[in-house]
């Protein structure tokens, strides 16, 4: 099971086709650094797709959840 301490929500869109690299970056570009057990949540502009980044204290996640419509 992966904890989750702190779940950071970007509030300018990203564009769903980076990867974990781009949206690490993104991440170290605000923070200084990717914290341990925090998950970091991006969004499109229209709203229905999102991605989460997670650190889990060992390597980084990435996970991208898309409306069916």
């Amino acid at each position: 099971m992966i904890r989750i301490d702190a779940v950071w929500l970007a509030v300018t869109p990203m564009d769903m086709r980076a990867g974990t690299d781009t949206a690490l970056a993104r991440v170290v570009s605000v923070f200084g650094a990717a914290h341990p057990h925090t998950a970091y949540l991006f969004a499109n502009k229209r709203g229905n797709r999102i991605k989460v980044l997670v650190h889990d204290g060992f390597g980084i996640w990435l996970a991208l959840r898309r409306s069916p419509i």
